[in-house]
């Protein structure tokens, strides 16, 4: 059930070279704004580490979602776009299957970790600016506040959009699928569900 036995070749984007470029613009563009270029040296340094940490768990992350979901790893990231854009869905009941069980872990893991998730990243949004104050750095907590405000405000709003097209899909497949989540292939499916996290998700994949 690989990429290339349905015809596409998977993108550039879920690379892990791609995944690891992107946390190191990111890290080091906000760092660079925040602190100035006088300690680019070091900064450049920590987005490195930074980055190679972030790409490993993500990486890590979906192999054990394809092993747990019957799939390959690198359909994972094409099967996650699928759900949050309520897309296409797979022509393959075997992959119709593979996105049953999918939805399914992530519908767990989000029952199983919002109660944590979200006040963790408020703590952190919101304790940082407050050091910054602390240090009399008022632009730099101001502006801590003011991106840590706006970025929960869409996780809560991404994350509710997420759960609803993951049922929605859901729906789909087992109305086109004919009882795919009853029948027989969706049996493996409680297992992983209830099995190892994988890793601390909390909250919906596009946040991250």
């Amino acid at each position: 059930m690989g990429s290339q036995e349905h015809g596409q070749a998977q993108r550039w984007q879920d690379r892990w070279w791609a995944v690891g470029l992107l946390v190191l613009v990111v890290w080091v563009g906000i760092r660079l704004a925040f602190d100035g270029w006088s300690g680019w040296p070091g900064i450049l340094v920590g987005g490195l580490v930074y980055a190679g940490f972030m790409t490993w768990f993500v990486m890590r992350r979906r192999r054990r979602d394809a092993r747990a979901v019957g799939t390959e790893a690198a359909r994972v990231p094409e099967l996650e776009r699928r759900i949050a854009r309520n897309g296409e869905l797979p022509e393959d009941p075997a992959e119709q299957a593979a996105m049953i069980r999918l939805i399914r872990r992530r519908e767990e893991k989000l029952r199983r970790n919002r109660w944590w998730a979200f006040p963790v990243l408020a703590l952190i949004f919101f304790g940082i600016p407050v050091l910054w104050f602390a240090a009399g750095n008022v632009g730099a907590g101001l502006w801590g506040l003011a991106f840590g405000a706006a970025f929960l405000g869409w996780m809560v709003w991404f994350n509710r959009r997420f759960v609803r097209r993951m049922a929605g899909m859901r729906q789909r497949i087992e109305g086109v699928g004919g009882g795919l989540a009853t029948g027989p292939v969706a049996g493996p499916a409680a297992g992983p569900v209830t099995g190892p996290a994988g890793g601390a998700e909390g909250f919906a994949p596009g946040a991250r």
